[in-house]
């Protein structure tokens, strides 16, 4: 007879890509902040990378050697600028090896869908969808690495907990095609 105790959630939980360990960190960071915040732009580099090329501002960070991906927040983004336009204007360094963005939306439910007006104008539309009961704030962090691999956090405001945060690759495409862009050569 085995005696061996069956595995727990943590031993058949799938590994934590760096990526998704930045994600969360980032997540974690932001939340921190608290809401209402402007869409705030990280540099991905890779830790050991960072660790070799600029020791004192490692140390200075106080760097996890295991962390794979260390997230560098950039300057506040341009006020009045559409994001597209500015994510359009980006050319990162070879050293940066992705980059994460996080942003406040307001987002309906599908069971609300049916229910969108036919023809509204961009800003009708905004001020309709802000309205609407059933309307939920998210906080979404989405990041892309140079290979082409992205992963993404959604956190409701209304359930605003680390355990209640979502994950997962295509969680919201046009964002991560949109920063996987400020990679095209």
């Amino acid at each position: 007879m085995d005696n061996t105790p069956p595995p727990g959630p943590s031993s058949t939980r799938p590994s934590v890509t760096p990526l998704t360990s930045a994600v969360l960190e980032i997540d974690a960071y932001v939340a921190g902040l608290g809401w209402d915040r402007p869409a705030q732009l990280f540099a991905l580099v890779d830790t050991e990378r960072l660790r070799a090329e600029e020791p004192e501002l490692a140390e200075r960070l106080d760097i996890d050697a295991g962390s794979g991906l260390t997230p560098v927040e950039q300057d506040e983004l341009p006020a009045g600028q559409a994001l597209d336009e500015f994510l359009a204007t980006i050319a990162w360094p070879e050293a940066v090896a992705g980059c994460a963005l996080t942003i406040e939306r307001l987002m309906l439910p599908p069971s609300a869908e049916d229910s969108v007006p036919d023809g509204l104008p961009g800003a009708e539309l905004t001020r309709w969808v802000a309205e609407h009961p059933e309307r939920q704030e998210v906080r979404m962090t989405v990041a892309v690495l140079r290979d082409g691999a992205r992963e993404s956090a959604i956190r409701l405001r209304e359930k605003d907990a680390e355990t209640e945060v979502l994950t997962g690759p295509d969680l919201v495409p046009g964002l991560a095609d949109a920063l996987a862009a400020t990679f095209a050569e």
